[in-house]
């Protein structure tokens, strides 16, 4: 036997050309004029543009998420906390107030909110103005 004697096992199925007669009527399925009703037609899939416009979106391959920063208002503070009590972020671990941030203590910004009564001595953390005037005020330390 030789290449040339070679033959496909089944036949060739040829395709099927609509819009010549037949039982589908002069359109075919494909309605009237433009796009969609021409021959050799390919419509593009609609979310190929959102595809495309998705590089261009500000820090998409970034998360947006988890920044590493945690808040505690100052309000929490002063129910948390006893007078002269040393705040610091490993500290706002243990009693849950923050969370770890990728296993490691996230950095501590104190804000605001709230009212504060006690004297707390307050380091390794970022302060807001307003709350580092209400701790000044109720003789509260920073350092």
């Amino acid at each position: 036997m030789q290449l040339h004697n070679l033959q496909p096992n089944t036949k060739n199925k040829k395709r099927k050309r609509i819009g010549r007669g037949g039982k589908k009527g002069t359109y075919s399925g494909h309605g009237i004029k433009g796009q969609s009703s021409r021959a050799g037609r390919k419509m593009q899939p609609s979310i190929r543009e959102l595809i495309k416009r998705y590089p261009k979106l500000r820090g998409y391959r970034y998360i947006r998420f988890g920044t590493g920063v945690a808040e505690v208002n100052i309000g929490m503070l002063d129910k948390n906390f006893q007078n002269n009590d040393l705040v610091a972020p490993k500290i706002l671990i243990e009693k849950g107030l923050v969370n770890l941030f990728k296993g490691k203590a996230p950095i501590v910004k104190i804000l605001g909110q709230g009212e504060i009564t006690k004297k707390l001595n307050i380091s390794g953390c970022e302060i807001s103005k307003i709350a580092k005037e209400k701790i000044e005020k109720a003789r509260g330390t920073i350092k």
